[in-house]
């Protein structure tokens, strides 16, 4: 069988070794410690913007401390994006709240604007106005981010900003990850870099952050012995792990550059393809380019994504159909849903294609080659 090509799959710098082997020699054998601590520093350099960071065990652990922060208790309503990964969603159940959905945009398959401001208008006027939005950066394509905030404002209602898939992505030079009142960030093994497993929670408020850290390490008061006056979690990322981070954020702008080149030879190849369509930057925005997605027409191109999917499966390639939208999953659809049947269509027709930055030329040549035969 074939060598598999995966769709995004991790790819080491050369130097994170080094800081896991000082934490194996100084014995920093557990959560927190040095590089904890020097993994938040680079990434606070890198977001920019005053940020502060908590670096935590996963994105997940984020967004669940990121309500916790904001308050939202049993019986509260959250609007969340629904074309997104369940990771989302999750958490606003963890809390006892409910998620509302909101469908996408056309322009960057992300929370729709208008479709948001009605399901606020609406939620309001059944008496239960929502205590947190969370739009995501779908595939590293920023959301309309403006929009939803001027909304967020005029409605008082603060934004828990979903940066798994979109660190290095910015809109008019300023980083995703710096948009929310609360901001989390994604370390999955799938992701642009990564500590294996692993997250962060951002925030301009010192405050936010410095609470998070606290609730993450099971809220344990100032005392000599264990005393707890809140409910912790065990949720702070380990110091092997954020060894590897270190050693992650040195090549972070080389990886960005790479997935971006990678976008750029899909689109040379298959942009014009009678059927085949990309999702491109508005010019103020600049996406990292985590995964590289095509929709396909099947009445133009005389084939579907899912023709495309197994040709691809065939040949030991892997890709994966966009995210199927939340309010279609089993477990969130008797949850309300504001929508006009967008993020649907881009799950129907939506592949996502190996946008990996270890990917070679001859990966992209048996892919390329796949390519031509579905489409002869």
């Amino acid at each position: 069988m074939k060598p598999k090509i995966w769709l995004s799959s991790p790819h080491m710098g050369g130097t994170e070794q080094q800081f896991v082997k000082e934490a194996f020699e100084t014995n920093w054998i557990a959560p927190l410690g040095p590089n904890v601590n020097g993994f938040e520093k680079d990434l606070e350099l890198f977001l920019g913007n005053e940020s502060h960071v908590a670096a935590l065990s996963s994105g997940t652990a984020g967004l669940h401390l990121g309500l916790v922060l904001l308050g939202v208790k049993a019986g509260d309503e959250v609007l969340c994006q629904s074309m997104t990964f369940s990771a989302t969603a999750n958490p606003i159940t963890y809390v006892g709240a409910t998620p509302i959905f909101v469908d996408s945009e056309k322009d960057t398959w992300n929370m729709s604007p208008v479709l948001l401001e009605e399901a606020i208008k609406d939620r309001i006027a059944k008496g239960n106005k929502p205590k947190a939005i969370i739009p995501v950066h779908l595939y590293g394509m920023p959301a309309k981010m403006g929009a939803l905030k001027v909304i967020s404002n005029h409605y008082k209602i603060p934004i828990l900003e979903d940066a798994a898939e979109a660190l290095g992505s910015s809109i008019d030079g300023r980083k995703c990850g710096t948009f929310g009142d609360i901001s989390i960030l994604s370390f999955n093994g799938n992701k642009i870099i990564t500590t294996s497993g692993g997250g962060a929670l951002v925030s301009a408020n010192e405050a936010v952050v410095k609470d998070a850290r606290f609730l993450a390490t099971q809220a344990r008061d100032e005392a000599p012995h264990y005393q707890h006056s809140k409910i912790g979690y065990n949720y702070r990322m380990s110091n092997l792990c954020a060894g590897v981070g270190r050693g992650q954020m040195e090549v972070l702008p080389a990886r960005i550059a790479k997935r971006r080149e990678i976008y750029d030879k899909y689109f040379e190849k298959l942009s014009g393809k009678k059927g085949i369509h990309f999702l491109e930057e508005p010019f103020w925005y600049i996406s990292n380019r985590w995964l590289t997605t095509i929709l396909i027409d099947p009445a133009e191109a005389g084939f579907t994504r899912e023709d495309l999917r197994l040709a691809l499966e065939k040949e030991n390639i892997e890709s994966r159909p966009l995210w199927k939208p939340m309010h279609l999953q089993p477990v969130f659809e008797q949850y309300p849903f504001y929508g006009d049947g967008t993020a649907e269509k881009l799950f129907q027709n939506g592949l996502c294609l190996p946008s990996g930055s270890n990917l070679e030329s001859e990966d992209l040549f048996r892919i390329f080659a796949v390519f031509d035969e579905v489409m002869r």
